[in-house]
């Protein structure tokens, strides 16, 4: 029986394969807010001494974001502290358990290469300047796909497989998390045009029961991302982790 972290993993994609995963009789650990606020790095650290010693599966799903630009309480902008920094951190901290299991990998929601609004706003990674919830989102995405492009780098002798995955256009109710009218808008354009979260979990199970060999891959709902694409620029990944090091030093 494998156990399977999930972040994010009470409602939307990650909620739905935190279900499948259970029926099909792996241990889940689902984590959602009540758990810890994982846009604190004190509190995501924290939940990482608390998870089991020896996890075989890491998933991160746990997003939020807003129209507005929010600050926490640790002084970070909230779509990066969940997004990029929390990720960062967990996947940091639980190495050690998931290299306890038998083939371990790390299933991160995200970029996944090609998306060309996206980029790192290395001089205003907290977009004190000019924020958008689309230009922090885009930001989010590109930064988690240099997290797994710098993962192997950072983890030379990690047994860990780390698999980028972007499941592309999912009715995943995270239109909620906006402000009317855009609420409506997104909502409707989802529940005409996107995929269930039952069918996004039943991908990502089937992807999760036979994992990729490589230390690396990227996937787009299943098909291959070429990790030459300068999304994956290893000079990018290694900046940006020193950054990140940084920032979460004291947690």
């Amino acid at each position: 029986m494998r156990t399977v972290v999930i972040t994010g993993g009470t409602r939307g994609i990650g909620g739905a394969l935190a279900d499948k995963l259970r029926r099909a009789g792996d241990r889940v650990v689902a984590i959602g807010s009540a758990d810890a606020d994982l846009t604190s790095v004190r509190q995501t650290s924290a939940l990482a001494d608390r998870l089991p010693d020896k996890i075989d599966v890491l998933v991160l799903a746990a997003g939020r974001f807003d129209q507005r630009r929010i600050v926490t309480g640790e002084g970070f902008e909230q779509t990066f502290a969940i997004y990029v920094l929390g990720r960062y951190l967990l996947a940091a901290r639980l190495r050690p358990a998931l290299e306890r299991a038998q083939t371990p990998v790390i299933l991160n929601l995200s970029g996944t290469g090609g998306i060309r609004a996206g980029r790192i706003h290395w001089d205003d990674l907290q977009l004190a300047s000019g924020y958008t919830m689309f230009k922090a989102t885009m930001q989010g995405a590109r930064a988690n796909d240099l997290l797994g492009a710098g993962y192997a780098a950072h983890n030379p002798n990690s047994p860990i497989r780390y698999v980028l995955y972007n499941p592309l256009f999912v009715d995943s109710g995270m239109h909620r998390q906006l402000r009317q009218p855009m609420r409506a808008l997104v909502g409707a354009a989802a529940a005409l045009f996107g995929s269930s979260t039952a069918d996004a979990a039943t991908l990502l199970a089937a992807l999760l029961a036979e994992p990729p060999a490589a230390r690396l891959t990227a996937l787009r709902r299943g098909a291959p991302v070429p990790l030459t694409r300068p999304e994956f620029d290893q000079s990018a990944a290694a900046r940006l982790y020193t950054v990140l090091a940084e920032l979460t030093a004291a947690a």
